[in-house]
């Protein structure tokens, strides 16, 4: 006598289907985390950018050569269509020369940096500095031919430093949404009357401004912006050489300074470069879904932006290597981005953003953008995800990261975070998401600084990054599920 199945064959041949991609899944993993920990290639990846090239100011000479170098590197691969993605970004910007040091009483060199596209001064200043950081509107009304040409210290003494790094999520309750504490103000500075004294002090002419940074120990805060034909000559100086020199002043000593600030706009290429590569999908009915990996690759100029971001355009390099050479046949396209000009404002992913996906013309497009994931702010272990406060996207992403416990990745956060470049795609209406990663000393010490070096950043570290960033992509890449697109964001 035969006995009937408990089951319908059809539903014993799904369990079996099942069974066996949850097991060629568990095969891809391990061959991911071999790849990765025995033949890793991505402390060679990140020593170029930091070592080799250095500070990838966008628009400067040293981004472009990382954009050619990424852009090649992604190709030996055998990745398809690497290239350079051109967008609009202005002038470039290098300095070949700062002196900065006081000469009396003593002689004492001074620790500063020019900010980004600062001008030139009219040669060698060597004068006594005017200190303008406690006076009234005023006042700096009635000093403006004192500050025609001088050196000017154009803010109060620094008296509050930046101590607080931001709350790690995955370890705290706390209901806060993540960001980078805010820069302390310092005492009696009126914002409206900051401002005026400030367009006084350009409207006079002065020959170099010297502004202060709220960092500790050394650590000096260095941005800046392209302000065309009003830039001045401007530098930072660090919290406690700055507030060193006011003091002096303040005791009525004679205090000279003398300031060299030499700089160049770059006109000839006023563009910037997207890097992009990918490995094409293999599913007919998923092909042409692409799931994005991004990172952006510019820093600040003051120091080789190791933790922002070479590690993680190191990480996301390192990761579309493995998934390569491990032949893995993703049924959607799997499509790395590296951005330019994310420190001036998002400009390269929102570039991109624009061309590819915005209106209505670009419907289908944005509908075929089936995840967008990021790594930016933070250093060390990735521990998650912030989610962006999707119930569907937890569902996922709980699932993705399950395996990779063991590897000190701990849970995914409800909270979404701003100011990177997955906000781009958000705006736009697509499913975007960035990494958790570690902010110990990330706010109070690397981000934005002179010290944001080599000797900030972990092998180990780097190494677990490309495991996650492999193993998330793919299984963005083959899952059946996708993660509904953001509720409307305000712009």
């Amino acid at each position: 006598m035969i006995k009937r199945s408990l089951f319908p064959i059809g539903v014993l041949a799904a369990l079996a289907a099942f069974g066996s991609r949850a097991a060629a899944q568990d095969d891809v993993l391990q061959q991911i985390r071999s790849e990765a920990q025995q033949k890793s290639q991505v402390m060679k990846f990140f020593d170029q950018l930091v070592t080799v090239i250095g500070p990838r100011l966008t628009g400067s000479p040293e981004y472009k050569a990382a954009a050619d170098w990424s852009r090649d590197t992604l190709a030996s691969f055998g990745m398809t269509d690497s290239r350079l993605e051109p967008f609009e970004f202005g002038r470039g910007w290098t300095l070949d020369k700062l002196v900065i040091e006081m000469v009396e009483p003593r002689y004492m060199p001074l620790h500063g940096y020019a900010e980004a596209w600062s001008a030139s001064t009219k040669g060698e200043l060597l004068a006594a500095p005017v200190f303008v950081g406690d006076a009234s509107v005023a006042e700096v009304t009635s000093m403006k031919t004192r500050l025609a040409g001088g050196i000017i210290l154009s803010q109060p003494m620094v008296q509050t430093f930046v101590r607080e790094d931001r709350v790690q999520p995955t370890t705290s309750d706390a209901a806060v949404r993540p960001g980078a504490p805010a820069m302390p103000r310092q005492p009696n500075a009126n914002p409206a009357d900051a401002r005026q004294v400030t367009q006084l002090i350009r409207e006079a002419g002065p020959g170099v401004l010297i502004r202060t940074s709220a960092g500790e120990h050394g650590t000096v805060f260095v941005l800046g912006r392209d302000q065309g034909e009003n830039a001045v000559p401007s530098v930072v100086l660090a919290a406690e050489h700055y507030n060193m020199v006011a003091r002096m002043l303040a005791a009525g000593m004679p205090v000279k300074l003398r300031v060299n600030v030499q700089t160049r706009f770059l006109t000839t290429d006023t563009k910037s470069y997207n890097v992009l590569a990918e490995i094409p999908g293999t599913d007919p009915k998923l092909k042409d879904e692409v799931v994005l990996l991004g990172a952006h690759l510019d820093s600040w100029h003051t120091a080789p932006g190791a933790t922002d971001n070479a590690d993680g355009t190191a990480a996301a390099i390192e990761s579309m290597r493995i998934l390569k050479t491990i032949g893995v046949k993703p049924r959607r396209t799997i499509r790395v981005a590296l951005w330019g000009g994310e420190e001036e404002g998002l400009l390269g992913s929102r570039a991109h953003v624009r061309a590819h996906y915005a209106g209505e013309g670009n419907a289908a497009a944005r509908d075929k953008l089936a995840i967008y994931l990021n790594l930016d702010p933070g250093m060390g272990p990735i521990y998650g995800w912030y989610l962006e406060n999707s119930a569907p996207a937890r569902a996922l992403f709980d699932k993705w990261i399950e395996p990779l416990k063991d590897l000190g990745v701990r849970r995914n956060m409800d909270p979404g975070i701003g100011n990177t470049d997955h906000v781009s795609f958000r705006e736009a209406g697509m499913p975007g998401f960035n990494a958790v990663q570690d902010y110990d000393t990330y706010d109070v010490r690397t981000h934005h600084t002179n010290v944001d070096t080599y000797e900030r950043v972990r092998e180990e570290d780097l190494k677990q990054n490309a495991v996650v960033l492999a193993w998330v992509v793919y299984n963005a890449a083959m899952t059946d599920q996708r993660v509904p697109p953001p509720a409307a964001v305000a712009r």
